[in-house]
């Protein structure tokens, strides 16, 4: 066994969607149909997604992340002139298929064999989690699938953070939380979660309250960083 980076670690919790899903796997898929607009298409959407979960925060204004997903391809479809409503039933039909990405299954299986729990926390809403947890092959990989539905307001909020220790039955700090954002990765360590920063994308650091103990490209390396490899 490798010397732990991250110790008295219990639990793994991830955020679903751009950590162990591909968000931009769905218009990926229609590319040929989409042609120049889908990269365009699925950055608007992505961004406008995660704006109207922070707004409806602010607003007190709630609905579940599907109806957020749709409202939110609505607007980028919009943006890049696409109007095809059997399109847009495609893509959030995908959105339900997202494909994992390719160290997941090893990196969820090294976990499990380790001895820790492991699950997701996420905006999404349980239908959905489930149906993308399936379609990967990961439900016998994650031992909890957590939606901020259970809380009624969507992350950074701290009750979505408490809602995973209340869950799993563990302190903030025997939880190790993963997130390829930025913004929820530095929230859960304000929280007091130990949190990796899964920075896919070569983002720039944030500069808000919270700091992630470590920082990988891919979610591979983390077995190792917990001692596991």
């Amino acid at each position: 066994m490798a010397e732990a980076e991250i110790s008295g670690i219990r639990a793994c919790i991830f955020d679903a969607y751009g950590t162990l899903f591909d968000v931009h796997s769905a218009a990926a898929r229609c590319r040929g149909d989409l042609g120049d607009k889908a990269d365009s298409l699925s950055n608007i959407w992505r961004q406008k997604q995660l704006q109207y979960t922070w707004l409806r925060s602010l607003m007190r204004s709630h609905v579940d992340f599907w109806q957020v997903t749709g409202d939110a391809l609505d607007y980028a479809m919009a943006a890049v002139g696409l109007d095809d409503p059997a399109m847009r039933q495609r893509l959030m039909d995908l959105y339900l298929q997202l494909d994992a990405y390719a160290e997941v299954p090893d990196m969820l299986a090294a976990l499990k064999a380790g001895g820790l729990q492991t699950g997701v926390l996420s905006n999404g809403a349980p239908t959905m989690l489930k149906a993308a947890i399936d379609s990967a092959g990961l439900t016998d990989l994650l031992d909890h699938a957590l939606s901020v539905e259970d809380v009624g307001i969507f992350k950074p909020d701290p009750r979505v953070y408490q809602l995973a220790t209340d869950r799993v039955g563990v302190k903030p700090g025997e939880i190790c939380f993963m997130s390829s954002n930025a913004w929820d990765a530095y929230a859960a360590s304000h929280f007091g979660f130990r949190v990796v920063w899964v920075n896919r994308f070569g983002q720039p650091p944030e500069r808000i309250p919270g700091a992630p103990d470590r920082e990988i490209d891919t979610l591979a390396p983390l077995p190792g960083l917990l001692g596991l490899a």
